[in-house]
């Protein structure tokens, strides 16, 4: 009598059940498409502070912020959440730039991570993503470089003619956090005016 057959594996850089892709496909996508360090998961993560930091605003700000800049660095998505990939170092620079911006006395929901941080891996473009999982609005590209697009203090901004050997691909740091504060502003405004008195 034959021996029964075992069940089918799932590939490594299959589907999950979820629609996902497995851990270990995305770990690879990441190491190896990219070449960028991944943490495991699940979820899988991506430690901030080393090749990029991370802006995080309201999706209903940062699709604001994405319509009025010529951002060509990779921007992330989850839930309610809009993740701007900004350079590394970014991150500290955020508290500064808002008091120099004169936006630093007032309550944002703009947020920054960097050195020591992490987020989740978004879902590698082409796949099904489960409901609630981190995925790319503009993904990074597999073979190039990610950091000369991520926005930065000193880069030349759009419009002006870069000397040669300085980095273009979109508006400096100062611009991006500049219209995320603005933004970020205009939707607690909005909120704020479409909530219900509270009467004692």
């Amino acid at each position: 009598m034959p021996l029964p057959l075992p069940p089918p594996r799932r590939p490594l850089d299959g589907p999950d059940a979820c629609g996902a892709r497995a851990p270990d496909g995305r770990r690879r996508w990441y190491e190896r498409e990219l070449g960028w360090t991944t943490v495991a998961g699940p979820p899988v993560g991506l430690p901030t502070g080393t090749r990029f930091d991370v802006l995080e605003l309201p999706a209903e700000a940062g699709i604001a912020v994405l319509r009025g800049l010529p951002l060509t660095s990779p921007v992330a998505l989850q839930g309610e959440t809009v993740r701007l990939l900004v350079a590394a170092g970014g991150a500290e620079e955020l508290p500064g730039l808002l008091d120099w911006l004169e936006w630093g006395t007032l309550a944002l929901d703009l947020r920054a991570v960097g050195s020591g941080g992490l987020i989740e891996a978004p879902t590698p473009p082409g796949t099904r993503t489960a409901q609630g999982a981190a995925l790319w609005l503009r993904p990074p590209e597999p073979g190039r470089e990610v950091e000369p697009t991520l926005p930065a203090l000193g880069w030349p901004t759009v419009g002006r003619t870069a000397t040669p050997g300085t980095r273009t691909g979109g508006p400096d740091l100062v611009r991006l956090v500049s219209a995320a504060a603005t933004h970020c502003h205009r939707v607690r405004l909005r909120r704020a005016r479409t909530q219900p008195l509270a009467f004692s």
